[in-house]
């Protein structure tokens, strides 16, 4: 087909990143108090939609931090089992390492550099930096309290403690004593800080401790301070002897074992105090890709680099005296409002650990599920592409399993009639079988190609080591356009079919990642139709040769247009609506910042069009602001799994267009990322991704969140007499179902026992095998039936 100059408008000009900074939400919940700019007054005038209106968005920053605060309010609910309630803690204090080791570290930069950038509330960078420090201050001081008040007394009351070193009883400690003298005090490294040994470099998220220290027998002049480097190699939790009744666990902190015994590495000296403290760096990527030879080994460097990046914030327990946090702001070069005390442990991801002696307590975990196989692939024992060519195949995950994802691959690896196979990989497994797959095509002489996106933030490692691996088996790596991520989530297959070649696609809104498959929810969409077909190889002709199509057919690609595409869908909804038409847009993702987007929203609810928006994450537009968003609903849902699809619904005289992507609506997709919105034809799917899927979602009354126009999230409860719906709950339900009865048709239609099929190289249970049936009086009893449901499986419904 004719090839145009790489575009990102008509002009044939490639889109230009934005160079004004992503808007920012200032949110607080109800229940706490609020520092958000009141919305327009009810009854005045409504404000002009243009950019520069400040009043009609929220902080991104502060929007990311109530997304935040929502994952805490996991972890307060009692109804959540206990272990998951600590998990809930161990991933809102990851969320905050990786919220300063990249945007709050861009923002310190830009006061540092006195970058003059306003967001797109108003809020200039030293403004966002004084709001993130007083909230992030509340909420690190919520979950302290969660721990040392809830959570830890709960699994105490479970026969698990958390114990202070120096409350350990004398066994134990005796035991505790010859752990550190064998096991931890020849791995520690004792660093005086004074004139003679400058402040050390600490590693990004490393525990250590901050020792003061007085007094010298042999009259040498004593440091004021020094430090230690809590070992990574070691156990963070180390179990010891309990003569409590009813202990199953006992453990004391590694940092709290190593201050308790800190006068063994400064004999001489005495110890005033020893507290345990981090610190987190900027930890993201500046390479100018004009000006690198090789991508890969500039991204190496910067990686290997990166750890060494400016400190962003200080952790320290709140107990450590007041000289001691001086002397790591002033090492440090962190401002006052960055240094946090925190009571309690530090590094709470580590925690999880405690749970480990309560497995076999299945109330304290959610119920087990495993990712169903469901038709067409459950008992199909056809070839997939024989399947995929009969109709489009959509799958929802983690309810139905990602196996058939990677068998795609798997398959086409070893198919005598598979030609060639073009990937896009932005973030995969460690052990990734359809990496694997790739390597094993290339080795049966098949064409295979790799998108490897080598700049996928904390990814960059993992990616490097398999874009080697692929080059070395033969697969022709490469790593996307100048200046922009390939984030887009497409594999291309192509078949020789009775003596023509067919292309076969899979598009997805997640990543190809079997073992996140299991927590995020995404959808799958697997298809043979031509026109995607094309559109998915000029696809990795633009990622490998910078050429694009004159026309795409049906997909829709960023940075070529999606920003344009999707304003015009807008706008198309509120068009109808101003002609008396009744219009709708139903649109979920997991980010809404770009301005122009949002504008655009506003002038559709202003013109009549009903909008429901299902924000997982950060979310700038205020909904139901009097004259301006009247008919906008935000919600939002955080539970077992991460919410994480794409889908957007544009409908108008009853005619529907439901498309899904990997992009959300910020700047960043748009224009500096390789991004596809792909369209869901097929009436079936359609109705399932609307009804089944949206409609459930909208339904939750347990889960589900709305969003006020002052910022504030209010959560949904059922009205008096209602059925609870708890949507995740109902889709694990649907999955199960959808299982036994494919199970049930097959019994029913042949005298056949239904088991297992592994018919993949990489063996998983969620495939079906069939073997002739043995005498009924054989048969185990129960194995003639569809097995019940696991327990907990019709719960909401």
């Amino acid at each position: 087909m004719d090839k145009a100059p790489l575009a990102g408008r008509a002009d044939g000009t490639l889109v230009e990143a934005s160079a004004t900074s992503a808007s920012a939400i200032r949110i607080e919940p109800a229940t706490r108090p609020s520092s958000i700019p009141p919305p327009p007054a009810e009854g005045g005038s409504a404000p002009d939609l243009v950019r520069g209106t400040t009043d009609l968005f929220i902080n991104r920053e502060l929007s990311w931090l109530e997304f935040n605060q929502r994952v805490l309010d996991e972890a307060r609910d009692r109804s959540v089992p206990l272990l998951e309630r600590l998990k809930f803690v161990s991933i809102c204090a990851s969320n905050l390492d990786e919220f300063f080791m990249v945007r709050v570290a861009g923002l310190v930069g830009q006061r540092r550099d006195r970058v003059h950038v306003v967001a797109s509330d108003g809020m200039s960078p030293a403004e966002q930096l004084a709001a993130i420090a007083k909230r992030v201050g509340r909420m690190r001081g919520e979950m302290s309290e969660l721990l040392l008040e809830d959570l830890l007394p709960e699994l105490a009351g479970r026969g698990v403690r958390l114990l202070a070193a120096r409350d350990v009883g004398i066994d134990g400690r005796a035991q505790l004593r010859q752990y550190f003298r064998d096991q931890v005090l020849p791995v520690l490294t004792p660093l005086a800080i004074d004139p003679g040994h400058p402040f050390p470099h600490l590693r990004n998220k490393s525990l250590n401790l901050i020792a003061m220290l007085s007094g010298s027998h042999r009259q040498a002049v004593a440091p004021a301070f020094a430090m230690v480097q809590v070992p990574g190699v070691l156990p963070r939790l180390v179990r010891v002897t309990s003569a409590d009744e009813g202990t199953k666990a006992a453990y004391v902190l590694l940092d709290d074992l190593i201050a308790l015994h800190i006068g063994d590495l400064f004999p001489g000296f005495r110890c005033l105090g020893a507290w345990p403290f981090r610190v987190v760096r900027n930890f993201d990527l500046s390479i100018d890709e004009e000006e690198a030879e090789d991508l890969l080994e500039s991204v190496k460097q910067e990686v290997r680099r990166r750890d060494r990046g400016n400190a962003v914030s200080v952790l320290i327990d709140g107990r450590a005296h007041q000289a001691a946090q001086d002397m790591l702001r002033e090492a440090l070069r962190v401002d006052t409002e960055y240094v946090f005390t925190v009571d309690g442990p530090l590094n709470l991801p580590d925690l999880v650990q405690l749970g480990e002696s309560l497995d076999s307590d299945h109330e304290l975990r959610d119920p087990a599920f495993t990712p169903q196989l469901v038709p067409p692939f459950r008992h199909e024992e056809e070839p997939i592409f024989a399947v995929i060519a009969k109709r489009d195949v959509l799958l929802h995950h983690p309810y139905e399993s990602f196996d058939p994802v990677v068998h795609f691959i798997e398959e086409a690896a070893t198919d005598p009639d598979v030609l060639a196979i073009k990937q896009t990989l932005y973030r995969t497994s460690g052990d990734s079988p359809i990496v694997k797959a790739l390597m094993r095509a290339a080795d049966h002489g098949k064409q295979v190609t790799a998108l490897v996106e080598i700049k996928a933030r904390f990814d960059e490692e993992n990616n490097i080591q398999w874009a080697r691996k692929l080059e070395e088996a033969g697969v022709h790596v490469v790593y996307g356009l100048l200046g922009l991520k390939t984030h887009a989530k497409a594999a291309l297959v192509v078949r020789r079919e009775n003596g023509e070649l067919k292309r076969y696609v899979h598009l997805g809104t997640g990543n190809y990642n079997p073992s996140t498959a299991r927590l995020y929810t995404d959808l799958s969409f697997f298809t043979a139709r031509p026109d995607i077909g094309e559109d998915a190889s000029s696809l990795f002709n633009l990622l490998t040769s910078c050429t694009a199509p004159a026309t795409w057919r049906k997909l829709i690609v960023a940075p070529l247009g999606l920003h344009e595409r999707v304003l015009g869908l807008i706008e198309r909804e509120a068009a109808a609506a101003r002609a008396g038409r009744p219009a709708r847009i139903v649109a979920k993702m997991n980010s809404l910042v770009d301005p122009d987007v949002i504008l655009a929203l506003y002038r559709a609810s202003q013109a009549g069009v009903r909008i429901d928006l299902m924000v997982r994450g950060i979310c700038c537009l205020r909904p139901g602001l009097p004259g301006v968003s009247d008919n906008i609903r935000v919600s939002s849902i955080v539970d077992r799994f991460l919410e994480h699809a794409r889908i957007f619904v544009f409908e108008a005289d009853g005619a529907q267009e439901v498309y899904c992507a990997s992009a959300d609506w910020m700047q960043r997709n748009f224009h500096r990322r390789v991004e596809v919105m792909f369209p869901v034809e097929d009436p079936v799917l359609k109705a399932r991704i609307v009804e089944e899927v949206l409609g459930t979602e909208m339904r939750d009354n347990v889960k589900r969140r709305s969003l006020r126009a002052d910022g504030h999230w209010d959560r949904a409860q059922p009205d008096a007499g209602e059925d609870a719906v708890r949507a995740q709950r109902v889709f694990l339900h649907r999955a199960r179902d959808a299982a036994a009865r494919a199970d049930a048709k097959v019994r029913h239609e042949r005298p056949f026992i239904v088991r297992p099929v592994r018919n993949r190289p990489t063996k998983t249970p969620d495939g079906l095998d069939v073997e002739p049936a043995p005498p009924r009086d054989s048969v185990p009893e129960g194995l003639l039936s569809v097995p019940p449901p696991a327990p907990g499986s019709r719960e909401n419904g």
